[in-house]
Formats: structure tokens, sequence, C-alpha cells
């Protein structure tokens, strides 16, 4: 099977559209088509359902997605292996990070990797950890910069991990700041700001509520926690901040309740790193006290 009709069967299914697919890879449509095109001849099989107004993978296409990822990652373990250039700290690195952590890590890291390997070029995408994780399957970075979940997938490796301590936090105006031991029956009388429900900070305080029978009421969701932040400092309700967040305008609840989240960075098992990857990680290790 030729690497290009591959190439060119992931970017269709990725990116939804042969016409962005063309884009991407810099061809015009018709040659986009005529990869595909050559790969289902070769194959014997349809792999792409083109009666349909969106890209919708037929049954073959579907089984041969995971093995199409896994013979270009092949390809390009084979040219990391084989490469002078490889050993070379230098060149772009596609990294995705979560908007937490590129606001209260990344510049660390950053500032770091400029200053010793100043021939590489960063480039990031800043998404939540739950599509971070999508991305990456996509092959779209080398490396991301999670919350790391109990619900993750398949077929990622950690690089790192490190704790991240939160605490239950209020405004300094909020009913719950006078309270000298407020417990968790205190809280529950009172609107929440907490990440979505499909965050892992979210399980983590739901399921302390729901072993002690309490009703949590939440209030606005959002899953950037600067927003969360402001919002619990002007008083709309108490939340559960990493321990980095606080400062003089919120009041720490001591609930008896300890509650930590896990970040890291992944990558994909089976796939290489470059060596301004594995550099990078160097640093985040050492800034991280790893």
């Amino acid at each position: 099977m030729d690497a290009n009709a591959i190439q060119a069967f992931l970017t269709i299914v990725d990116q939804g559209s042969f016409s962005e697919a063309a884009e991407v890879l810099h061809l015009t449509q018709p040659a986009i088509s005529k990869r595909l095109a050559a790969l289902e001849n070769q194959l014997g099989v349809r792999l792409i359902d083109r009666r349909q107004r969106e890209i919708r993978l037929t049954d073959a296409g579907k089984r041969l997605l995971p093995h199409a990822r896994r013979i270009l990652d092949e390809i390009h373990n084979a040219r990391m292996a084989v490469s002078p250039e490889a050993a070379e700290i230098a060149g772009e690195l596609p990294i995705i990070a979560s908007h937490h952590i590129g606001l209260h890590h990344l510049p660390r890291w950053l500032r770091q990797l400029r200053k010793c390997y100043p021939d590489v070029s960063l480039s990031p995408q800043f998404l939540e950890s739950d599509a971070a994780y999508g991305q990456m399957l996509k092959r779209h970075a080398e490396l991301g910069f999670v919350t790391l979940s109990d619900s993750m997938a398949p077929g990622f490796q950690i690089h790192a991990q490190w704790q991240d301590p939160m605490a239950f936090v209020c405004g300094p105006d909020h009913p719950l700041a006078e309270q000298p031991r407020p417990r968790l029956e205190h809280l529950a009388a009172h609107p929440a700001l907490l990440p979505d429900t499909n965050t892992a900070t979210y399980r983590v305080v739901s399921r302390l509520f729901l072993e002690a029978n309490l009703h949590l009421s939440l209030m606005m969701p959002t899953n950037y926690l600067e927003t969360i932040k402001m919002m619990t400092n002007v008083g709309l309700g108490w939340s559960v901040l990493p321990v980095s967040m606080v400062d003089d305008n919120l009041r720490i609840l001591e609930v008896g309740h300890p509650v930590s989240r896990v970040l890291g960075a992944i990558g994909l098992e089976g796939r290489s790193l470059s060596a301004a990857a594995r550099a990078l990680l160097d640093i985040v290790r050492q800034e991280e006290g790893l």
C-alpha cells in the first residue's frame, strides 16, 4: 500500500471533507480523490461512502483505520531511526496543552526550552483535556499535556505525571467564609462552580458528595478555571481549584477532604518521539521535580 494514499485516506477522515484534506496536504481535490481511489482499488473495497453529504466510513474503512495509523507510525519510526537529522534538537515541535497547563506550567518550560534549545520551534494548541486526547489520536501533536483521566482510551503512553493538589475555596464575602470548620453538608446548601461533568475534577468532587448522600448543586459549569476563579471571587458560589491558583482574593475551606488531580505528559504507544520532544520532556521533569 502506498504511504501517500494511506495519508490521504486518514486526512480525509480526520478533516471530515475532501476539500479540507486537500488543503492540509497541499493538493488539489481531484488529486486527493485519486489517491483514495487508488487505495480502494488496491484493497478491492470502498473505504468512504461518497453518497452522503458528510464523510462516512464504510465497515471496511472502519476496520482499516487503526491499521492505517499504525502503518504511518512505523514509517515515521523508520525515518526517525535512519535519518541523521533525527538526533538534532531542532525543528518544529507540535504539542497540545490544556488551558490550565498552558497558563500555569508551560511558560516555565518554554523559557528553559528557548534558553537551551533555540533551534526548536514550538507549535502549541490549547484545548480542553478531553479534546486533546482526540487530537492526539489523530497524530496532530507529538506530546499532550493534560489532566490524566481514568477513562483515558488505550493507546496512550504516559511519559511524565505529577500531582496537582486542589482546595475547596470561596470568595471573602461568601457565607461559607464565616464558617470556621465547614463540612460538606454546609457546602451542599450553596451553588458549586465546577468544571463540566465529564472532567476529572468534577468526578472527584461529585464522588465525595455521592458517598456522603448529599446533593451537589452545580451552577453554570465551565472548563475555564480562570473564569471559575473570578466567579468564585465575587461570591457566586464555592469551588475547587488548584492550590497554585489560590491567592488572597479567595478563602480556603478546610472541609477535611483532600482533593487532588493528576497532570501529565502523554504520547502515543508505538510512535517514536523526536529529539526535540524528548528534550522538552526532560525540562518538564526537571521543572516539576520528577
